[in-house]
């Protein structure tokens, strides 16, 4: 009896799901119902949490905004880009947004939840990123948060877990639960966004860099740039996302869509 009554109010939690729209579809037109087990509150809080963690141990590390002309030319560009977030959620553009470089060779960049980015100088140097291109790029992290991908894919893991933890009453099988805070730093730096994530990102981050007057094209150059440094140094959506002709053919596409919004604020 006891054994049907956890079944049951496992599988009562996961019908109760909650299905969100987290963006307006804006001029390209992303618009997926998304299904949340956590609540935002619960991963904005784990995210400023495990971002201040991680900042606190660069600075440490002497690497935190180490590179002055990196950082003014990084904040500028994160300055012409948050307001335009408000053309996908009105809520953006009071989000406690941070941004900050890290001193590393690494290629990457990446936007937790609630705003809290980093970009890093491997990035900038090994690619000769122009501002288009880093806004191309920055457009890109910001989108993932905007459509909050890391709560959804915290969500499939809470759900898997429920999951495991019916087994486990049933089986005998352990407890594989993690602190919330640290599935935030887990999604945003480890693991990779599926392909669906991944082109909502690079479709919603064109709009916004051409919103904020930088050339939407450069996400192709950008994405040439990152590809001959090959998946396993550049970042981590290159290996999930679709054939480098598909990709490249979505962003001429939807660039293309963007321009007389790039057009429109170069009259402004």
């Amino acid at each position: 009896m006891m054994k049907k009554l956890l079944v049951v109010l496992a599988l009562g939690a996961l019908a109760a799901c909650e299905t969100v729209d987290t963006t307006q579809p804006g001029t390209v037109g992303v618009d997926r119902d998304q299904r949340m087990l956590v609540s935002s509150q619960e991963v904005d809080a784990s995210a400023k949490q495990a971002y201040s963690k991680m900042m606190a141990e660069a600075q440490k590390k002497g690497v935190l905004d180490r590179d002055a002309a990196a950082f003014q030319r990084v904040r500028a560009i994160t300055r012409r880009l948050v307001p335009q977030t408000v053309a996908f959620r009105k809520d953006a553009g009071s989000w406690p947004w941070e941004v900050h470089v890290i001193s590393t060779d690494e290629v990457n960049a990446w936007c937790m939840p609630s705003g809290k980015m980093a970009v890093y100088t491997g990035l900038i140097n090994k690619l000769q990123a122009t501002d288009d291109e880093l806004a191309a790029v920055m457009g890109h992290e910001i989108a993932h948060a905007l459509r909050e991908h890391s709560r959804e894919q915290i969500s499939r893991q809470v759900g898997t877990q429920m999951a495991i933890g019916i087994a486990g009453a049933l089986f005998g099988v352990g407890d594989l639960g993690q602190s919330l805070a640290g599935a935030v730093a887990d999604v945003t730096l480890n693991l990779p966004k599926s392909r669906g994530m991944e082109q909502e990102a690079d479709r919603i981050g064109v709009e916004l860099a051409a919103r904020a007057g930088y050339n939407p094209h450069a996400a192709v150059s950008l994405w040439e740039k990152m590809n001959k440094i090959g998946g396993s140094s550049g970042p981590s959506f290159l290996s999930t996302h679709p054939s480098p002709e598909n990709r490249l053919k979505d962003l001429r596409d939807y660039a293309e869509r963007v321009m007389p919004l790039y057009q429109a604020s170069a009259k402004r």
